[in-house]
């Protein structure tokens, strides 16, 4: 505690809350008891949650899973029938690691509540009871206790304030940095709501005493009070992602078309079976359709078919790819300063419509600082360099030290202002530099700032002999005749010229501190007598500087930015200016106060919504109800938040980003966390997201072209007499190619500015769009038909030598069908006409590609009996080589006749 502390006035506050504990009686042991049957304990309420491996259990419910599950249990029937266990391996492995990574993240944001919980639990307070002034565990007050507060307290309930006086910090409640001025006198109940944070009588639980010693009666303990409301709205389930939401419709289109060609298949088997074989005559159709064991054995024949298609037809790869792709890119993002906690928020930040964002920390630097200073004849100095070595920077830096409850320190060679309330810490910073010319003075008497004088003094003796006066402008101008000019001679002041000047200011969203000097001692009552004006500080929460450049990146892409925050109108809607959030003259349409906002329907919101821009005196509440409004209209929200307050809209949004300098309940709610607080890392966690999407989209298409082409080869096979024309090992090898090490090289694809220039895609818009439809279809038929004439045409097999064996020829059909899938790899990796285009910001793809080209071409020349394959002469390399690749110029073509440029990206 300071000396300016210990004096005057100050010490009358504390033998008033000495005063106010002796005459409590304080409750008896049974009231206490009965207190707690009416009111409850001060505990935390927890709602039974899954354990994690219900967690686990529950995503096997995912649409895609579920399809791989039905997949899997196919499987095993044919494995059982043909032994044939390494497909049936590969989907329970997709899908026991993607279903565990995923219960891994989504289990994470339960640690939200226990964070809070174990927080609230750790701390102990000094309550009056009948038997004395005890120390007791939080969760044991109770309501009716009387609990004593101190500097550095954490306050443990809900209640009002009936003797002595506080600041405290209330920021993690209501996201405000300014300290709140507490004291007796202004209301007694609690709305319960969160809306009185601004009523001088009300403490809350998990505010920060900062300074002055008070009496709090306790109203309000455990679920009932703003701290509690935040716990259980933690712990309420959050609705499915956008990326859920589409791959559940993905799902559905998916196994439609599995169960169209495995209809197919089945009709085409037993047309083959039936009529084919017996050339279309009639009575040998008959005949075969008599013999019940031989129908049995041809529908056995084609289920088995049909269920293969549809194993076929499933991209088995993709929840592992998804998972392969989302935390790939996690460290990638942790270099940018954005710290992923959910691996599906990422592709989410990729899709936002609509930010809600704090002011105070993300847009603003989240700190008080001294912007400018002005003197009596309304110069202006933006640092204190310029004064610092005048009469009038002395005079400064006096006032500053002397008639202040902060301090400096000089810890780490850095001095640094701690103590008082923001505002003198502001001040001190400002001077910091002149605070070693401030001679022999002494400070003999003080009276704290409080809100009922709107002022502080000090009186100094030594060198000087003044009292130092600082307070609102409006109540000390008034009684300023004179000013000092920098030579610190006194000057007639001219209070028109400095009005202009503060008038600009106050416009800018900069709050104002009078500090000024009298030459007569300092009574009890205050100061009195004629003032001298030193000067004018304007201090100010500044705008960081790359703020508006990532506002207007953000705007740029299709994302609305609402600002929220605690200040009133005037000043939110200068600081939305500065911001580039708001153009000048737009206030009325674009700024609403958290009034006005309650005042509204949730229809008359919706209708406002597409214009809003700023929401000011926000309160809690009104986070969560704007996040609730935007997805019932659709958008994808995200929410942005530091403190306690923040929890609940931050879990109920699509993408909650919380500041790395936050609460550590904060971050347990959100899926990111921005390490540097900062919004231009909140714009680059929406490239990524974007890029991610692209990324999904792009192995979608490369996968399904694959997988139409194979469920083409067994509809059109039973009439061209082709059946499995690769083995087992050989599929097992394609399976790799198609999920794993494709899944791979699409991950690192390179986040490109121009994404940032898109329109964000709705929460209801499908993962496949038509221009991916019309590539794996013409794609995937082209190859079909390309494998299908490649198997029958004689000149085709003369090549080969088909005549002398089979086995250089299927190596052959083996070799093509790979590279045919490497070189759409390429086109599935772009949708430019250059399919080179920045393909060296993603060297993963090249080197797993050139990796798959290099086994491909040892398992042709030394794969030998285990894989059926003989060595190809150059000629027939090349030749296989040649006809895999015509799929490039085929998807050439279609991306002409699509309309696709050299530059542009469809997906």
């Amino acid at each position: 505690m300071t000396a300016q502390r210990k004096s005057g006035v100050y010490i009358m506050y504390q033998q008033n809350t000495k005063e106010v504990i002796s005459r409590i009686r304080g409750l008896t042991d049974r009231e206490v008891y009965k207190s707690k049957e009416i009111h409850g304990d001060n505990r935390l309420v927890e709602y039974k949650r899954s354990s994690f491996f219900g967690e686990f259990l529950g995503n096997f419910g995912d649409p895609i899973i579920k399809i791989l599950l039905v997949a899997l249990a196919f499987n095993v029937i044919i494995g059982l029938r043909e032994f044939n266990w390494y497909e049936s391996i590969g989907i329970a492995a997709a899908i026991l690691v993607s279903t565990f990574v995923s219960t891994l993240s989504e289990y994470g944001s339960e640690s939200a509540f226990k964070k809070l919980q174990s927080e609230s639990m750790k701390s102990r307070c000094r309550v009056k009871r009948a038997d004395g002034l005890v120390e007791i565990p939080v969760n044991e007050v109770v309501v009716g206790d009387y609990v004593l507060l101190q500097p550095g307290d954490r306050i443990p309930a809900d209640g009002v304030i009936c003797g002595g006086e506080l600041y405290v910090d209330q920021s993690a409640l209501n996201g405000e940095s300014k300290e709140a001025h507490k004291h007796p006198g202004q209301g007694r109940g609690l709305s319960g709501d969160g809306r009185d944070f601004d009523n001088k009588s009300l403490l809350f639980r998990g505010s920060i005493v900062c300074s002055g010693e008070a009496v709090m009666l306790v109203n309000a303990v455990g679920a009932k009070t703003f701290y509690g409301s935040i716990a259980r709205d933690v712990q309420e389930k959050t609705g499915e992602s956008p990326l859920k939401i589409r791959l559940g419709k993905l799902a559905e289109s998916i196994s439609k078309f599995g169960y169209i060609g495995a209809a197919m298949v089945a009709f085409a088997d037993l047309f083959q079976s039936v009529v084919l074989a017996n050339s279309f005559r009639t009575e040998l159709i008959i005949r075969c359709l008599g013999d019940p064991r031989q129908v049995a054995a041809y529908f056995i024949h084609a289920a088995t078919l049909a269920i293969s298609v549809i194993v076929v037809a499933i991209p088995e790869g993709l929840p592992l790819m998804i998972t392969v792709v989302l935390s790939s890119n996690m460290k990638r993002m942790l270099k940018d300063n954005v710290l992923v906690r959910k691996l599906v928020g990422i592709e989410t930040s990729g899709n936002i419509n609509i930010l809600f964002t704090d002011k105070t920390g993300t847009i603003t630097k989240g700190r008080l600082k001294v912007c400018s200073f002005v003197s009596g004849n309304g110069a202006k100095y933006e640092s204190f360099a310029s004064l610092q070595n005048t009469r009038l920077g002395k005079l400064l830096a006096i006032s500053s030290v002397c008639n202040s409850g902060a301090s400096i320190s000089l810890k780490g060679g850095k001095s640094r202002a701690i103590g008082g309330n923001t505002t003198e810490r502001a001040l001190l910073e400002f001077v910091a530099a002149g605070c070693s010319q401030m001679g022999n003075i002494k400070v003999a008497a003080s009276i704290p700032f409080s809100s009922a004088n709107k002022y502080s003094c000090a009186e100094i003796r030594g060198e000087m002999n003044l009292t130092l006066i600082k307070g609102a402008p409006e109540l000390l101008l008034p009684s300023c005749s004179f000013y000092y000019d920098t030579e610190g001679k006194k000057r007639p002041l001219s209070q028109a010229k400095l009005r202009s000047v503060m008038n600009e200011m106050t416009a800018n969203a900069v709050r104002l501190l009078a500090l000024a000097v009298s030459e007569e001692p300092l009574s009890q009552g205050g100061f009195c007598g004629e003032l001298t004006l030193v000067g004018i500080a304007g201090i100010k929460d500044e705008v960081r500087q790359e703020a508006s450049r990532a506002i207007r990146q953000v705007v740029n892409a299709g994302i609305q930015v609402v600002m929220i925050t605690g200040d009133n109108r005037e000043t939110a809607a200068a600081i939305a200016r500065e911001a580039g959030l708001i153009g000048s003259g737009r206030e009325e349409r674009s700024v609403i106060t958290s009034d006005e906002l309650k005042r509204m329907s949730d229809s008359e919101l919706k209708a406002r919504l597409p214009g809003l821009r700023v929401v000011a005196r926000a309160v809690p509440s009104d986070k969560s109800r704007l996040v609730g409004v935007a997805q019932q209209m659709g958008l994808v929200a995200g929410m942005t938040g530091d403190g306690i307050n923040d929890a609940p809209a931050l879990k109920k949004a699509d993408v909650g980003f919380a500041m790395g300098s936050g609460t550590e309940v904060a971050k347990e709610a959100s899926d990111i966390v921005i390490l540097d607080d900062n919004f231009l890392s909140i714009s680059k966690a929406v490239l990524y997201g974007r890029t991610i999407f692209k990324s999904i989209r792009k192995f979608i298409v490369f996968q399904l072209t694959i997988n139409v082409c194979a469920v083409g080869i067994s509809v059109i096979g039973p009439f061209i007499g082709v059946n499995s024309p690769i083995t087992v090992l050989q599929m097992l090898w394609v399976n790799m190619v198609m999920d794993t090490l494709a899944g791979l090289a699409f991950a690192g694809e390179a986040p490109l500015k121009e994404y940032m220039e898109e329109a964000p895609k709705g929460r209801d818009e499908p993962i496949i769009n038509p221009y991916m439809y019309s590539q794996i279809l013409v794609s995937g038929l082209y190859v079909t038909l390309l494998c299908v004439l490649f198997l029958k045409l004689p000149s085709v097999r003369s090549i080969f030598g088909y005549g002398a064996g089979e086995s250089r020829f299927m190596t052959a059909f083996f070799a093509m069908f790979v590279f045919a899938g490497v070189f759409n790899s390429f086109n599935a990796r772009t949708t430019r006409l250059n399919l080179l285009a920045n393909i060296f910001k993603n060297r993963g793809f090249i080197i797993i590609m050139l990796f798959v080209t290099t086994v491909q071409l040892l398992i042709i020349y030394f794969g030998g009996t285990v894989f059926r394959t003989a060595g190809l002469t150059a000629f027939e390399l090349r030749f296989v080589i040649l006809l895999a690749f015509t799929v490039i110029p085929i998807d050439f073509i279609r991306k002409l006749l699509s309309g696709v440029s050299w530059r542009s990206d469809a997906i």
